[in-house]
This record gives C-alpha cells, sequence and structure tokens, in this order.
C-alpha cells in the first residue's frame, strides 16, 4: 500500500512538473506573440524614406534594426531548436528596401513560431549550447524576447523623432 501512494505522489509530483513547464511554454510564447505583433506593426508604420533614417551617423538605421531583428531572430531561435540558423545571408547589411524588409522580419518571426510550435516540456528544460554558456532552450526563447523587446525600444524612438507613434501606444 505504501509503495502505491508513494509512485502515486511521484506519478502526480512529475505531472504537476509539466503542468508548470507547459505554463512557461505558454507564457514565454504569450511574450513573443506581443512583441512580434508590435515589430510588424512598427516595420509597417515607417516609410520606405524612413527605413533609412538614422537619429545619429553612428547608430543602425531603422532599416537595418529591421533586418539586425530578423538575422536574430534566426539565430537565436535556431540555437533554442538546436539547429543550424535557415538564414543565409545577413538581412542587416545585405536587404534593403521596406518591403524586402518587412518580408525577411515576418519569415525570421515564423521561423521562431515554428521552434515554439515544437517545444516540449521536456524539450524546455533541455540545456543546448548558447553564447552565454549552456542554456535551457525556453531560457533562449526568452532571451529572443528580450532581445526583440530591447530593439523595439530602439525602434520605438525612432518613430518619435519622425512623429510616429508607436503600436504599443496606439489607442486599444
Amino acid at each position: 500500500m505504501m509503495r502505491a501512494a508513494l509512485a502515486m505522489t511521484f506519478v502526480l509530483g512529475m505531472a504537476g512538473v509539466a503542468s508548470a513547464q507547459d505554463a512557461m511554454i505558454a507564457a514565454t510564447k504569450n511574450q513573443f506573440e506581443l512583441i512580434k505583433g508590435n515589430l510588424v506593426k512598427a516595420a509597417a508604420k515607417v516609410s520606405d524614406a524612413d527605413y533609412a533614417f538614422k537619429p545619429t551617423p553612428e547608430v543602425r538605421s531603422f532599416g537595418e534594426l529591421v533586418g539586425h531583428v530578423a538575422n536574430a531572430n534566426y539565430m537565436i531561435c535556431a540555437a533554442a531548436a538546436g539547429e543550424k540558423s535557415p538564414s543565409t545571408s545577413n538581412i542587416e547589411k545585405t536587404v534593403t528596401g521596406k518591403a524586402a524588409l518587412e518580408k525577411a522580419l515576418a519569415e525570421s518571426l515564423a521561423y521562431c513560431d515554428g521552434v515554439y510550435a515544437k517545444m516540449t516540456a521536456t524539450m524546455a528544460t533541455e540545456e543546448v549550447k548558447f553564447f552565454t554558456g549552456p542554456t535551457p532552450r525556453l531560457g533562449i526563447l526568452a532571451f529572443n524576447n528580450m532581445h526583440d523587446m530591447e530593439h523595439y525600444g530602439n525602434m520605438v524612438t525612432y518613430m518619435r523623432l519622425k512623429g510616429i507613434v508607436p503600436p504599443s501606444s496606439e489607442g486599444r
């Protein structure tokens, strides 16, 4: 009887762990959905001419920021998946023009969507190589969210300087 009770406690405990991991995956994915929407809307709101805008000569242009985010999405989400990035070019340096950069951004975000779709509770806690050191896969996806948010913040500054209301500040 005692063994059965211990076995049941173990099974229920493991179910609780898996449930918590699923909740963490869902929370991280929800954060990704939020920043994904803001990035796509920001890229759409800025005019083609303003993709070349740089607040100062030393910083990236708005278009280069979009390309940088696309590059990073591929690199970081591929690390979380444990695969090689499907992107074969440096988007920031080789892709120009609003339409092409919006497309590249959308494709990089769709790639990350695919990584999230395959993420299981077991995979989420597996440590893989990352440039910060061995990191759980879900931690890498959380890092991608932080990186996307960081550069969305840059985009917001550029948009404000051009008199454009950023998506995250629009009326709901």
